[in-house]
């Protein structure tokens, strides 16, 4: 199997996207996504593909495709004309025809039907080589798009101008600037939404780090001698030495082996707040140097990057498609052959039942086509995605898919993990304590939980391990974890050591304040119980969620005692305790199956559990963002932008359905009005333009407004 990603361009339309869709699944590729707000397409090819068939394939279709790893090319060539130059040479010929619509303003050479068609058949030549390739190829496609509308009603308008002044009578079929005015107006509309559309993407591209940044590369001589030199950024490799002064862009993910600095990390957080940065922590490319120099190993480039890693996260959400675009989807399918035939009956109804001339009613037909926009639909959703998917990267929430955006507008209960998610994760040892009947002393009792617990990755075990570190310790015969319980092992001799939890220890004793107790061949040694720091910000964002009647749970592998601590602390409302992580996934299914739930842990031990969940929310740093399986990842703050993370899923979804109903509202009663002659063609032109652009702002909106 294999992943493509292409950039492709000329895509201005939820049918363009589907017309994409069609011809790649056509050709076998599965896991199809076309995001035509982005241009980004992306499919898996099961089999051997050649790239450049499938390029051209797209192209036959009318759209361009830009390679991975190749540039942008420009060129001056008539057919690729930028929009903006075919806007100002189609009203240079445009004006001129418009001038008689003027009050008082009458040019009699102007009336010529062959001057007339002079300064039309450059406008129109402009609109054949933009939409006439792409209309033609959806069309043949089974998938007809927008141009389809556009190149039928200017195409009839010129057909029947030109019919009148071949037979002579041409002021009756004088309809040369309809077809002008169609294209130029259409042209500025499409202009238009291309600008809006690109600053939906705007907090998305800020994401990605100039690749033409320099780096200082340190090498060393045959002499041990440090040696500076400059490289492109984007050749560095992983394990490359680099030396970063103040004022510099960070220009890779690296590790700080030297040196104290302060850090603008705006690009990845949102914020401008210099940050501290010592030995050993790890920083993002694209961060500033506001103080201080420093030496660090390169830990990540490209696609590994973490700014890469958080566009294709965010890319890959808006290719797909909510649930709520589903609807739009089927009538945008269907919805050009249903405009082209409502034309033909205005056509035909309004000359041979409303009594008027075959020009009035082709005006009409005419004004059904351009006032129509299929592109309205299908820009609801990805608008509104775009924006706030761009809006929540740039604060530091990654929605991994768009389902996860919109079902956030249903969470009713908040699941929280304790360790790591409620609290800091950063524990120290608090008292130790030894069983007086165990013949053992503390540097030993030290020694042999020192040697279980360095065995683990929990954080707990963490602390222990650190706070009894020892040069001498147990070679195991054996040694092995048991999630959610603890570990075990077996020493020379053959005893069978263990460092678990109170619940496996409840034959031994009654005391569960510890949070680790060492046994040796079923007999209770003694415990160690430790401090973990409770997150600065979880009581505030509590006490949020309740404001917003949002219930909260508090379910932990930890004792009932230690958990009452924490969640009677923060005063969540329901605990639930001493649970292994299959328990977890019992527990979130039976929640989940109550009221749409969200569960909040650390995207590691908790990974069956945030999947179970209506939405899985992880919170993290950016660095551990590869280890993830939550639909919604936190990457910095702690908890802090939970309630931001769900007011943008709730405000979201608002917004595409108020673009849905503003699209679909839009064209039930556009087309009506157009094929009752109650709305010239040329107005319908215009207002079909808009109309996109009514969807963008409204999307933008999104990026400013208030969410909690």
């Amino acid at each position: 199997m294999e992943k493509v990603a292409l950039q492709v361009e000329g895509m201005d339309c939820a049918n363009c996207a589907l017309t994409i869709r069609n011809y790649l699944q056509k050709q076998g590729m599965d896991d199809v996504r076309v995001n035509y707000v982005s241009g980004d397409v992306a499919f898996v090819a099961t089999t051997p593909i050649d790239i450049n068939n499938i390029s051209k394939g797209i192209e036959k279709l009318g759209y361009s495709v830009q390679k991975p790893g190749t540039s942008k090319i420009t060129t001056n060539n008539f057919w690729q004309w930028s929009n903006k130059t075919r806007i100002y040479v189609s009203a240079l010929f445009t004006l001129p025809l418009m001038l008689h619509m003027i009050p008082g303003v009458h040019i009699h050479w102007l009336m010529n039907p062959w001057v007339q068609l002079a300064f039309t058949l450059p406008v129109f030549a402009i609109g054949m080589a933009t939409f006439f390739k792409s209309a033609w190829n959806s069309a043949v496609s089974g998938v007809p798009n927008m141009n389809v509308l556009i190149v039928l009603g200017s195409t009839a308008a010129l057909v029947y101008s030109l019919y009148g002044a071949i037979i002579g009578e041409a002021e009756q079929y004088m309809f040369f600037e309809t077809t002008a005015t169609i294209i130029t107006l259409v042209l500025i509309g499409n202009a238009l939404e291309d600008a809006s559309i690109a600053a939906t993407q705007k907090q998305l591209n800020a994401l990605a780090v100039n690749e033409e940044l320099m780096a200082n590369m340190i090498a060393y001589d045959g002499n041990y001698q440090e040696n500076l030199f400059q490289v492109p950024a984007k050749d560095l490799k992983v394990g490359d030495l680099i030396l970063v002064k103040t004022g510099e862009t960070v220009p890779a993910d690296c590790k700080v082996l030297w040196g104290d600095v302060t850090i603008n990390e705006s690009i990845i957080t949102g914020e401008s707040e210099p940050l501290p940065k010592k030995m050993n922590d790890v920083l993002v490319g694209g961060s500033i140097v506001v103080d201080g120099s420093f030496k660090a190993y390169v830990t990540a480039v490209g696609d590994a990057a973490v700014l890469s890693q958080i566009k294709k996260m965010v890319q890959d959400a808006q290719s797909e498609k909510p649930p709520v675009q589903q609807l739009a989807d089927k009538i945008s399918a269907i919805f050009v052959p249903t405009v082209v035939a409502i034309a033909l009956i205005t056509v035909f109804a309004s000359y041979f039942l409303a009594d008027i001339s075959f020009g009035a009613a082709l005006l009409r037909g005419i004004a059904v086509l351009v006032i129509a926009c299929p592109c309205a639909m299908g820009l609801a959703t990805p608008a509104a995605v775009a924006v706030g998917l761009g809006r929540a990267a740039r604060t530091g929430i990654l929605f991994r898919n768009a389902k996860s955006l919109e079902l956030f507008k249903n969470i009713r209960q908040v699941v929280f993990d304790k360790t790591g998610t409620l609290t800091t994760g950063n524990f120290s040892l608090e008292r130790v304590w030894l069983n007086p009947d165990a013949t053992i002393d503390e540097a030993t009792f030290q020694q042999y939980a020192f040697s279980l617990e360095k065995y683990s990755n929990h954080p707990i075990a963490k602390c222990v391990a650190a706070a009894f570190k020892s040069k001498t310790d147990v070679r195991w015969q054996k040694v092995e974890e048991v999630k959610g319980v603890g570990m075990f092992a077996t020493d020379a001799a053959g005893n069978q050591w263990a460092a678990t939890n109170y619940k496996y220890v409840t034959a031994l004793t009654t005391d569960a304040s510890f949070n680790v107790y060492i046994t040796k061949n079923n007999t209770l040694i003694g415990a160690i119980a430790v401090i973990d720091e409770i997150r600065p910000e979880a009581k505030e964002v509590i006490a949020q969620l309740h404001q917003q009647g949002i219930k909260t749970v508090l379910l932990s592998g930890d004792i009932l005692y230690k958990a009452q601590q924490v969640g009677n602390v923060l005063g969540i409302q329901t605990i639930i305790a001493e649970q292994k992580p299959e328990d977890k996934l019992a527990t979130i299914a039976r929640l989940n199956a109550e009221i749409p739930t969200a569960m909040v842990g650390d995207g590691i031990n908790d990974a069956p559990a945030l999947a179970k969940a209506t939405v899985g929310v992880s919170v993290s740093n950016a660095s551990q963002l590869t280890m993830q399986h939550a639909g919604v990842v936190l990457v910095h703050k702690g908890l802090a932008l939970l309630p931001t993370a769900l007011g943008l899923g709730k405000y979201t979804y608002r917004t595409i359905q108020t673009n849905l109903f503003w699209a679909l509202g839009y064209n039930v009663v556009a087309i009506p009005v157009a094929a009752f002659g109650l709305l010239n063609p040329m107005i319908g032109a215009l207002v079909m333009g808009l109309s996109d652009v009514v969807l963008a702002i409204n999307s933008l909106w999104l990026r400013v407004r208030k969410v909690i």
